[in-house]
């Protein structure tokens, strides 16, 4: 579905932000990008859109060359960016006005994640709304495209914690096997219990691109064990948490908060378990 294969990008020739990024995102899978402020969260997703050229290598969406942003590849592309912009019209305009771009639009459906999102009650025009519901009606729209391919950055910025919840759970059934969704944030714990494959990216490069449960297969989240091996580790009020070695395959929930400060501060080690079988490259 997403494809870059030696992308090198700099807004200057002097300030070089990516140096041969290769990586594939498939169907079926939610991805959580992760990354830091100023990582290039948002430069890599319009790359995949097309919204940026890179100086070299090519980026694919839908098995067509990006930026050339053809017809047949954004119809189904939704890519709702951070800094949102609503015109003065109403919601009932703003589906007049969009719709007709999107041909597998649901209805019923944008109906149901506007009540999800406590929004079913707003009427007016929509860019009179506060930041918050103009972030849930365009969460609600960007669901109801039915895109096959649905890119969201930074979206739980500036919605409240029942918003987050309720975002979460729409998310998490708005994904099918024909589908592929990646959503950017460096709120880490937005994504927790939702995303199925993460992708870190650190300083222009990707540090990691798998699955949840390639990570569990290979480390164990849990309280510290003494004698263990630990990889990272946080102390916390009842002990110290710990991403420990987990050579007998036990099973744990991952935490991801954890995890990204792992590599954050410890990625060359961990990084080096995934490169016998790296899922999604």
């Amino acid at each position: 579905m997403i494809q870059l294969q030696n992308i090198r990008f700099g807004y200057h020739p002097k300030n070089i932000l990516f140096e041969d990024v290769s990586m594939r995102m498939e169907a079926g899978h939610i991805y959580g990008l992760l990354g830091k402020n100023g990582a290039g969260k948002t430069t890599l997703l319009k790359i995949m859109t097309g919204l940026l050229f890179p100086n070299s290598g090519t980026s694919e969406i839908l098995g067509l060359n990006a930026p050339l942003r053809k017809a047949e590849a954004l119809r189904d592309i939704f890519f709702l960016q951070e800094e949102i912009y609503v015109p003065h019209l109403t919601i009932e305009g703003y589906l007049k006005s969009y719709v007709p771009f999107y041909p597998y639009f649901n209805h019923e459906r944008f109906q149901y994640y506007m009540s999800e999102l406590e929004m079913d009650g707003c009427h007016g025009y929509a860019d009179k709304f506060s930041h918050g519901q103009k972030k849930k009606f365009l969460i609600a729209f960007a669901l109801a495209t039915n895109t096959k391919v649905l890119i969201m950055d930074e979206p739980t910025n500036g919605l409240d914690i029942p918003s987050k919840s309720a975002f979460r759970r729409i998310m998490a059934s708005a994904a099918d096997e024909n589908r592929v969704i990646l959503i950017s944030t460096h709120q880490v714990r937005d994504l927790h219990s939702l995303i199925d494959m993460v992708t870190i990216l650190e300083r222009g490069r990707i540090l990691l691109n798998t699955s949840v449960y390639d990570i569990t297969s290979k480390l164990f989240f849990g309280q510290y064990v003494e004698g263990r091996k630990a990889y990272y580790q946080e102390e916390f009020a009842g002990g110290i948490s710990a991403i420990m070695d987990n050579p007998n395959g036990e099973d744990s929930k991952i935490d991801l908060e954890l995890f990204f400060n792992a590599m954050m501060h410890n990625s060359k080690e961990i990084a080096a378990l995934f490169t016998e079988k790296p899922s999604s490259l």
